[in-house]
């Protein structure tokens, strides 16, 4: 489901550029885990994907409770923007094609190849940026 109302112009654009963000899961014990990541931003489909592996602990905390919220953080200089919403992770050869795909056209490259790559999925509820 897309955000409503849509991001800016200025915001997708941002989210287009090839950056490093950040990934905030909740281990179990409640305490934050802040991993490095790529993203990408679906705004017809409301979804940020990042691509991964699935025994890394991102995945492991996205596992951990159903419904669990994330966040995805990308700031560059004094631009920034966090996308919160509902993860979920799967390894479904149809939604790792299109994570796969996506995340080509904004690195350049294909994610590294694993055999247990997985994709987390965000249904992005929340927008904050400056």
């Amino acid at each position: 489901m897309p955000l409503h109302p849509p991001l800016p112009a200025t915001a997708e654009d941002f989210l287009a550029e090839n950056h490093l963000c950040t990934l905030t899961t909740l281990r179990p014990d409640g305490t934050p885990h802040v991993a490095p990541v790529r993203f990408t931003w679906d705004a017809e489909a409301g979804l940020a994907r990042v691509m991964t592996r699935a025994t890394t602990q991102k995945v492991r905390n996205v596992l951990a409770a159903d419904g669990v919220r994330v966040s995805v953080c990308q700031s560059v200089g004094f631009r920034w923007i966090t996308l919160e919403g509902t993860a979920t992770v799967s390894t479904d050869p149809p939604r790792l094609v299109e994570g796969i795909r996506r995340y080509t056209k904004r690195y350049w490259s294909p994610p590294p190849q694993a055999p247990d790559l997985a994709v987390i999925e965000i249904a992005v509820d929340r927008v904050m940026s400056n």
